[in-house]
């Protein structure tokens, strides 16, 4: 076998073959990896609140009161999740519900005092999270990976 057929088959082996699958090389896969890890740092931190709990706390106290649908539309949650979200928030008495003034069939989602006092204290944890999740990166690589999942999302 001369050099160039030796060349020729490491570029063979090096190029993927378009009809090979590979599970753990797909973004779909990878991104549920990534994303396990994180809630699984999140959990260890912040036991007593899922994810979709803690968004729609933080986000309530960025925009104050605003509809229920508006909300899960600014935490990306279709109408049912946020509901049953606002429910068990609403059930432990960090969230409260009013109906609009003029429009009665719209709900209005606002944090209660004790909501306000949560989220605040667990926003500096929530922080940490973000950079425990982030650890294994460069400041530098975790600056063009949240740009390049922003553009993806």
């Amino acid at each position: 076998m001369s050099a160039e057929d030796i060349k020729l088959k490491l570029v063979e082996a090096e190029e993927p073959d378009e009809n090979d699958y590979r599970l753990q090389e797909q973004v779909g896969f990878i991104l549920r990896k990534a994303h396990q890890r994180h809630v699984s740092i999140f959990a260890a931190h912040i036991a007593d609140l899922t994810p979709p709990q803690f968004a729609a706390l933080a986000k309530l106290h960025d925009v104050g009161e605003t509809s229920q649908n508006q909300l899960g539309s600014l935490i990306a949650m279709d109408a049912a999740t946020v509901k049953g979200v606002i429910d068990r928030l609403k059930a432990r008495g960090l969230v409260e519900l009013s109906k609009h003034e003029v429009d009665k069939r719209r709900l209005l989602v606002n944090l209660t005092a004790e909501g306000r006092n949560a989220v605040e204290r667990l926003i500096p944890i929530a922080r940490e999270i973000t950079e425990e999740t982030l650890a294994p990166l460069s400041a530098k690589e975790a600056a063009i990976f949240m740009r390049l999942l922003a553009k993806l999302a």
